[in-house]
């Protein structure tokens, strides 16, 4: 009798691993699409600040949802371009081959478990863009080699890739270190950066960040659903290895060469370009040591994925792949800045801050602010954009009770990697550039969820 890989068949209720997937099946009719679900949020979010939110009329919540929805482009824009670069560093035919050779070694469920997580979380605390792609990228590659159930295994890259705001690319830790960034409160509020070995490469920080990858690695090794219920990788009809068809503009090879072929084929485009930006870099940390922004960032990725993908056709081919896996952020960035908007302008997200503040002493502020945290990343979930909502009323008052400001900072940074385990918008691109639904992702992930909220709030209480 054929077996029955459809979605339901991942659930068995009288299995010893009935948790697990019930929490899969839930997810699969419960939660709707993510952009749907960033209106649904709207929505609840809307109708909370006209009940009960400071300012919460009709006038201020229209024009904050406005000033919102708009306002966040710039942002957007960058945390794209993230993505984007990210993906075209991943794509070169070096990281592809070696890829490859990684994902030969995964010959079990236990092993691609070992293998995944922590080259994922390697990536991830290096950039979190790159740490989505080489997350979705390798799963596909081991998926295509093991009999592995595929939405566990992308659960598992998407549970190593949550530990990125503990990392390089952590925009909050990032901008209290960047002198002048316009998201550096603490500066604003005394005078002094907060340098990184104070956040993410505090014991607070990188001992739950370690202990995060560890224990999820042998929990997702216990969670594989048993053989008769794997739901495994299908690749028909995917063509996203082939250059030609995902690039209906590239030019063929065959026929003759024309100035333009010679020129998108010609190294001399790639080379300026890394002269201007390694020249920039070099004269910018030397006048003003190093520093790691957002842009400066995207420039050292964008300036990696050239060098990489070697010529200027190459590389933008690449881009042109890797904008078919951000269409859906294009659409949810605008939504989300709206709520960020009206949390922001009708007083909601300063009354759930002020509410944990307010019982907080100098020991149990950072987390006072991670618990806050955590419900203001279900409906902002940008680092930065979460920052600019809470960090105007945590810093003031780490400050007036002379709480750790690098502590109570990083409380917020720390609850995005958990709530990111529940919040779909972070999932999107992982799960468009892996090929499957999101909604069997999200029901292991919310056991990532469960773990990590208990490892770093501990930290924050425990650790010194």
């Amino acid at each position: 009798m054929k077996r029955d890989t459809s979605p339901t068949a991942a659930f068995q209720p009288a299995a010893p691993r009935g948790i697990v997937e019930g929490l899969v099946y839930v997810f699969e009719r419960v939660m709707p699409d993510p952009f749907v679900l960033s209106i649904c949020l709207t929505f609840v979010v809307a109708v909370l600040a006209l009940l009960i939110a400071p300012t919460g009329n009709v006038p201020t919540l229209l024009d904050s949802w406005y000033t919102g929805t708009f306002g966040i482009l710039a942002f957007a824009l960058q945390m794209i371009l993230i993505l984007a670069t990210g993906y075209a560093i991943a794509e070169a035919p070096i990281v592809q081959r070696g890829l490859r050779a990684l994902a030969a070694h995964a010959q079990t469920p236990a092993r691609a478990a070992l293998l995944v997580f922590p080259v994922v979380a390697i990536a991830a605390w290096l950039n979190w863009g790159l740490g989505l792609i080489v997350g979705a990228l390798l799963s596909r590659e081991i998926a295509r080699r093991v009999h592995v159930d595929f939405a566990w295994l992308v659960a598992g890259s998407y549970s190593a890739w949550s530990i990125c705001n503990s990392g390089l690319s952590s925009s909050i830790a990032l901008s209290q270190a960047s002198h002048g960034n316009a998201l550096n409160l603490v500066e604003k509020a005394t005078g002094h950066v907060v340098p990184l070995t104070e956040t993410i490469f505090a014991p607070f920080v990188f001992i739950p960040t370690v202990l995060v990858v560890v224990v999820m690695t042998a929990i997702f090794i216990k969670m594989h659903p048993k053989s008769d219920n794997v739901v495994a990788f299908s690749d028909a009809g995917d063509t996203s290895d082939d250059a030609s068809s995902a690039d209906p503009h590239a030019r063929s090879s065959d026929g003759p060469a024309t100035f333009a072929s010679r020129l998108e084929q010609s190294m001399l485009g790639t080379l300026l370009l890394l002269v201007l930006g390694v020249g920039y870099l070099a004269m910018e940390w030397r006048e003003n040591k190093f520093d790691l922004d957002i842009n400066t960032t995207i420039l050292i990725f964008l300036l990696i994925g050239l060098a990489l993908q070697r010529t200027p056709i190459a590389y933008a081919n690449a881009i042109r792949r890797a904008a078919r896996q951000t269409g859906s952020m294009l659409l949810q960035y605008p939504v989300y800045g709206g709520i960020m908007g009206i949390m922001k302008g009708t007083g909601l997200a300063s009354m759930i801050a002020k509410a944990f503040v307010t019982i907080a002493t100098p020991a149990t502020l950072p987390v006072w602010s991670y618990l806050s945290s955590l419900i203001i990343t279900l409906l902002v979930p940008s680092a930065g954009g979460h920052w600019a909502v809470q960090g105007p009323f945590v810093l003031p008052a780490a400050i007036s009770l002379h709480a750790s400001v690098p502590r109570t900072a990083m409380g917020v940074a720390m609850a995005e990697n958990v709530s990111n385990m529940l919040q779909p918008f972070w999932a999107v691109p992982i799960v468009a550039i892996a090929g499957i639904r999101i909604q069997r992702v999200m029901g292991y992930t919310a056991v990532t969820f469960a773990v990590s909220l208990v490892i770093y709030a501990a930290a924050l209480w425990l650790v010194h």
